[in-house]
């Protein structure tokens, strides 16, 4: 079985040594704009396939582990060369599922792929080092080893990006990996893997669709060498206690509930513009959205003012209108969720600035479109202060002083990303020591570059980093050499 009879015609099951084969249970994928509008036709993967594609990975990853580093990234680069060259193709399998804006899923294509060329450059980098010896004729060494078999699981909100944040280095490493993509964006994940063959050894990127069944059988299959996953906290619990009975290595993504805090700037406009492209992009379902804004007091009302006219300004409508900025929701519960958590913030005493309803474009009525909206007079003990949102919606929570503010942006279980706007160096630099996330943002917003590390601290991560140097101290295992030359 192969791939698309046609765009929006997606049809996948498992991809086991090179090979789609379909014996599973079907499933759907609809389009989030147009829910009547069926995209893709999939199987399910049965656990007989989870084991099937699991071996075909070990035997795999053990020749390509042989293949030397340099002509592994060389490798890997002609299979993204490849991917590039079909930008347009996987750019519009994620608007049909995802439902982002053409226009942000290119952006997505293009991102994803100059990260993880990135990652293909770290295989030509130094794994290891020589080290000091106690004795004479001893040269003492550490190096690093391929980990073996990864299991990877991943999110609907970034279709290509978290996958290829997964195969791009497992690959340069030297393992082999097996992904599950979301159930409800796999078409992306699955164009990736059938564009893979002929470039990349049978079974070294096998792929299983469905629910959470078949993830737990992925994850707890005892040739898994390694987990990583990208999703909710909860579901990143369950996975870890799963990796755990086999001691499997551990890497969790997980979620964030980011500030982004307005101390003072000498140009308040591109402040703002800054603060809602960060809460906007991708309709807010991103892990590093911007989702409380903590402003000194005296600039509460100019910042109130001013993200609610931008926020009202924005145009929200089918992902193929070239007008659109925002998409629809992902899904139903998504939708749902967010208007659930928008309703909850002000029964506990927040007011609707902007936004706060559903919206039916033209065209478009039952598709799952939430209005930019803006939560003022936010306190931090709401639950809309407190927990992730994963939607178009901003909250606002003013400040005396800086330890006010610090106190607000860590009094919370997520630790990713922060964002400080200030010309004060000595604000400054207490944000960079005292504020508690994996990545600090200073006078801009919490986008990031496809070479610095990707981390979470508290509940937005566990293991080692995603992208970036330290992503080997995952998919490597380190060993002591001791190396004797003489008597």
């Amino acid at each position: 079985m192969s791939a698309v009879a046609a765009e929006g015609s997606y049809t996948y099951g498992t991809l086991i040594n090179g090979v789609w084969v379909s014996e599973g249970r079907a499933f759907a994928t609809y389009n989030p704009a147009c829910p009547d509008q069926q995209v893709g036709h999939y199987r399910e993967s049965s656990i007989a396939e989870v084991a099937a594609v699991m071996k075909a990975a070990s035997t795999a990853q053990r020749a390509w582990a042989r293949v030397p580093g340099l002509e592994r990234q060389g490798i890997v680069q002609a299979f993204l060369a490849k991917l590039r060259g079909e930008t347009e193709r996987i750019a519009r399998a994620i608007t049909l599922e995802m439902g982002k804006p053409l226009a942000e899923a290119r952006g997505e294509v293009g991102y994803s792929l100059r990260e993880a060329e990135f990652m293909a450059s770290e295989a030509a980098r130094p794994l290891g080092h020589l080290l000091p010896s106690l004795r004479s004729n001893m040269r003492n060494m550490s190096m690093r080893k391929p980990r073996g078999v990864i299991a990877a699981i991943t999110p609907w909100n970034y279709p290509l990006l978290t996958p290829m944040r997964k195969i791009a280095p497992a690959l340069t490493f030297g393992n082999s990996i097996v992904l599950k993509p979301s159930e409800f964006t796999p078409a992306t994940a699955c164009i990736v893997a059938d564009l893979a063959r002929g470039i990349l050894p049978d079974g070294l990127l096998g792929i299983v669709l469905g629910q959470a069944a078949v993830g737990q059988a992925l994850v707890s299959h005892p040739l898994v060498d390694a987990v990583t996953f990208t999703g909710s906290v909860a579901t990143g619990r369950s996975i870890y206690k799963l990796a755990a009975q086999s001691l499997a290595e551990v890497s969790l993504e997980l979620g964030g509930k980011n500030p982004i805090v307005i101390h003072d700037t000498d140009d308040l406009d591109a402040c703002l513009n800054e603060a809602v492209t960060g809460a906007l992009v991708n309709a807010g379902q991103r892990c590093t959205a911007i989702s409380r804004v903590l402003v000194r007091r005296g600039l509460a009302a100019d910042v109130e003012a001013g993200l609610a006219e931008r926020m009202r300004a924005v145009v929200v409508g089918n992902g193929f209108d070239e007008r659109t900025r925002i998409g629809p929701l992902a899904m139903k519960a998504q939708l749902e969720k967010v208007n659930a958590m928008v309703e909850n913030g002000v029964a506990q005493g927040a007011r609707i600035c902007a936004g706060g309803e559903r919206l039916a474009p033209a065209g478009f009525a039952s598709g799952y479109f939430m209005a930019p909206t803006l939560l003022c007079g936010v306190t931090p003990g709401m639950t809309v202060a407190r927990e992730e949102i994963f939607g178009p919606v901003l909250s606002v929570l003013p400040y005396e002083t800086i330890d006010e503010a610090l106190d607000m942006v860590n009094d919370v279980q997520f630790g990713l990303s922060a964002s400080l706007f200030s010309n004060d160096q000595r604000v400054v630099h207490r944000f960079i020591d005292h504020a508690n996330a994996g990545m600090l943002h200073i006078n801009n917003q919490t986008a990031t570059d496809p070479n610095m590390p990707f981390i979470g601290m508290k509940d937005s991560g566990v293991g080692a980093c995603s992208v970036g140097q330290g992503s080997a101290n995952f998919y490597t295992s380190e060993s002591a050499v001791y190396l004797r030359y003489g008597s």
